[in-house]
């Protein structure tokens, strides 16, 4: 049996019971390691499941999924996700190998940004479409997460914006040269992603572009949710510039039309003037 195993978004201690159980009875077990982080290491899980742990970085999962699967026909065989098994679509094709193999799978879920975000004061069935922020190169400034997030305002929704990870990477250079060098880990900041879409607001504004978000639109930035001291801060897009939430991970959420509710939520953990550029639509919902 392979075991898809979500644990959670904080420390060792978040794993369920159920899943706790699933990777004490297993054979080998492998912790994805490379599309998110918890605020504990490897030899801290290792000593609260009472198992040693296999790193499994993406050359392993994406190319080598055969030696995962490897006897899980007649053994069982747990792999590990930060968050819930299905926060990343890598782990939908280790699925697929598994049951082209003839392999029995089951899936453990767990708390993941997708719904723990909900924690911001943001309705979760006002959000749509999730979308990635990169880092931007010299040569490669992607700008398809701004639009995404434009469409996503136009018919009211919120944005979650999951900011880019850097692990376990090579330069170009190292890559061209076949050198197995590896550059030191990356988590962007909400920091770093606000200035992105500035940026790139900027840009469009010179261009005479309509301009789908602003400035002043109101967005919440978040860090280490589901840890002791995970932040939450919502304010305008250019407070978030000057905004430091501290340690990896974080997230960026561009809001919608706020219902009053959100906005009392928002203000909770608001920056100040952050929400004084609001404007009512009707009596029940507001937009920034």
């Amino acid at each position: 049996m392979l075991y898809l195993i979500g644990l959670g978004l904080g420390d060792a201690a978040d794993i369920t019971v159920k899943g706790l159980q699933a990777v004490k009875s297993c054979s080998r077990v492998y912790l994805e390691a490379y599309t998110s982080i918890l605020t504990v290491g490897k030899e801290a899980l290792e000593e609260y499941y009472g198992k040693q742990l296999i790193l499994a970085d993406r050359d392993l999962v994406e190319q080598g999924a055969d030696e995962i699967l490897k006897d899980a026909d007649v053994t069982d065989v747990a792999f590990l996700v930060v968050g819930d098994p299905f926060g990343a679509t890598t782990h939908s094709d280790l699925v697929l190998r598994a049951v082209n193999a003839g392999i029995p799978y089951r899936v453990i879920h767990n708390a993941s940004i997708m719904n723990a975000v909900g924690c911001c004061g943001l309705q979760l069935y006002n959000f749509g479409e999730t979308v990635s922020l990169v880092f931007w190169t010299d040569t490669w400034r992607p700008e398809s997460f701004y639009d995404k997030i434009c469409k996503n305002r136009t018919a009211g929704m919120h944005t979650l914006c999951l900011l880019d990870i850097k692990v376990k990477e090579q330069s170009i250079e190292n890559m061209m040269r076949g050198k197995k060098i590896y550059e030191p880990p990356r988590f962007m900041t909400v920091s770093q992603a606000a200035d992105q879409l500035i940026q790139i607001i900027q840009r469009r504004r010179e261009q005479g572009e309509e301009l789908g978000v602003t400035e002043d639109t109101v967005c919440v930035g978040v860090a280490r949710l589901g840890a002791d001291d995970q932040q939450i801060r919502a304010a305008t897009l250019h407070q978030l510039v000057s905004c430091d939430l501290g340690a990896p991970l974080h997230s960026l959420i561009v809001t919608g039309r706020l219902h009053p509710l959100e906005v009392d939520m928002l203000r909770v953990n608001a920056e100040p003037n952050a929400l004084e550029h609001l404007k009512e639509i009707d009596s029940s919902t507001c937009t920034s």
